[in-house]
């Protein structure tokens, strides 16, 4: 089994609300599916690590090839070139983002999963309905709370008045 994951991140502010957007195909066979979800409060580098994390997590069985495109180079070069595995032999010390990295892994480690960097807002179809999906995720009404992304900030802050 072979499945295609194209997915994308947005953010309006950094911090600010964001969203993610996701495109799954099969290869070989007609099905397609998308998803997206809204954050009130997240990073752009949050959005693109959790859009790819959400997808891994839709595959029920394991040991699935997966081809993900994203034009994170934060996403794609921290785990081709290595340095996600690193961070967690260093246990993620002054990591940002160290809660969806290690939610990445497990994830990660249940398939074969393999990275291709496209470039952002270049008329790729996918990539371009993707950021559709995310930016409308970000706009809309029902927005979800990023509590790994919140607590920092209510620790290291003081608290946030929202």
């Amino acid at each position: 089994m072979k499945v295609n994951v194209y997915t994308d991140g947005a953010c309006s502010g950094n911090p600010g609300r964001g969203g993610y957007g996701i495109i799954m195909e099969w290869v070989g066979k007609p099905y397609v599916k998308e998803f997206s979800e809204g954050f009130r409060l997240t990073t752009n580098n949050r959005m693109e690590l959790l859009a790819v994390i959400v997808a891994l997590e839709q595959l029920k069985k394991e040991g699935i090839e997966v081809m993900i495109y994203s034009d994170s180079k934060y996403v794609v070069d921290s785990v081709e070139k290595g340095w996600v595995f690193n961070w967690l032999k260093k246990g993620f010390k002054d990591k940002k983002n160290a809660d969806l990295w290690r939610r990445f892994l497990k994830a990660y480690k249940k398939h074969k999963v393999k990275f291709h960097w496209i470039r952002g807002h270049n008329e790729h179809p996918q990539n371009e309905r993707c950021d559709q999906l995310a930016v409308k995720a970000a706009q809309g009404t029902k927005l979800y709370v990023d509590e790994g992304f919140e607590a920092l900030q209510n620790a290291g802050s003081g608290g946030l008045d929202l």
